[in-house]
């Protein structure tokens, strides 16, 4: 109990600006998170196109006509 006490006491600013605002950094700590999975996966890729592609297909939903510019045809 006094452990959470503290945490509690720790984060009183930053549980009181949530239920003010109902704001949180998820969506931005979503996309660097999504950033550096696709950087760990495109380590090893020898040409960025490729590397583009990988990030297109990984990231969900790409723009096929977008994928036809960026690759050999």
């Amino acid at each position: 109990m006094h452990s959470l006490g503290r945490t509690l006491r720790r984060w009183l600013d930053h549980i009181v600006a949530w239920h003010e605002a109902r704001a949180t950094n998820g969506p931005t700590e979503a996309m660097n998170n999504l950033i550096k999975r696709i950087k760990r996966i495109g380590f090893g890729f020898r040409r960025l196109r490729h590397y583009r592609v990988r990030a297109l297909l990984y990231a969900g939903r790409p723009n096929w006509d977008l994928l036809a510019t960026i690759t050999p045809r």
